[in-house]
């Protein structure tokens, strides 16, 4: 197990796995309804590389305050990142800095890059929501949001990862809420109008077979925020959570790989 240290940024419960001497700082950015813990092993592969890893819950997840998975504006939750971010450099000033986001986190991730891909030396995404995501306004049209939970089969073809989830307090398993479904359909427009990033390195990680963000979907909003400058890695038969894949070995050597050719040193 990973060596986790536990701060509070105000509302803002955040996760760190401590390095005793970093070359390079990440911030991981979770999906909807989980939280950063759920990434144990990623950081435990990204402090193997050399890295201080940093994981927030955003308000209404996890262990952080608010009212359970309602998010009125994406904006206030970059800016809780970058407070995240902000921490991380006043602890190890001088290394690059690398985002992960998942999923929901891939859209915090892609608008923080937008506002903040100065202080950023590489950009993840993985099953990002961004470009054409069709749930929102799906369930926006209904008179009442039915309380059909995300099914944990979806996430995984790894059982236990299902299984983990399932039984997790600190996952969300409800239904989705009125103010969050209109907060994603506004900052997927934001985003979408809010410009490319430049040179800014991206990598973007997706499972063939995910169904509750089809790649097609992110593809559009890849390649208009990368401008066709990203690495592209696609995993034949993966679901929504490469990271907690069956292959995961093959996802975690693709992110190693992609921060050797473009990090400094």
């Amino acid at each position: 197990m990973t060596e986790v240290r536990e701060h509070l940024l105000d509302r803002i419960a955040v996760r760190e796995w401590p390095h005793p001497a970093p070359r390079l700082l990440v911030v991981v950015v979770h999906g909807y309804g989980e939280h950063a813990g759920r990434y144990d092993e990623l950081a435990g592969v990204l402090t193997g590389y050399g890295a201080a890893v940093y994981g927030p819950d955003h308000v209404g997840h996890g262990r952080s305050a608010g009212e359970r998975v309602v998010i009125e504006d994406f904006e206030d939750v970059v800016g809780d990142v970058h407070r995240v971010a902000g921490l991380a450099r006043a602890a190890h000033p001088g290394l690059p800095l690398v985002m992960v986001g998942h999923s929901m986190g891939g859209l915090i991730a892609a608008r923080y890059a937008q506002r903040y891909g100065e202080e950023l030396s590489a950009l993840v995404l993985s099953g990002p929501v961004i470009g054409v995501w069709e749930l929102p306004g799906r369930l926006l049209a209904l008179d009442e949001i039915p309380d059909t939970p995300i099914s944990p089969g979806a996430l995984s073809r790894d059982p236990a990862v299902g299984a983990a989830y399932a039984a997790d307090p600190l996952v969300w398993h409800g239904p989705m809420k009125r103010p969050t479904l209109q907060a994603f359909v506004r900052t997927l427009r934001t985003v979408a109008e809010g410009g490319g990033i430049g040179a800014l390195p991206l990598l973007w990680l997706h499972g063939d077979d995910d169904r509750l963000v089809p790649p097609a979907g992110s593809r559009i909003g890849v390649e208009r925020l990368a401008g066709g400058r990203a690495t592209e890695r696609i995993f034949a038969g993966a679901r929504h959570e490469v990271f907690h894949e069956t292959d995961r070995a093959a996802v975690h050597a693709e992110v190693i790989a992609f921060l050797d050719r473009v990090l400094p040193g």
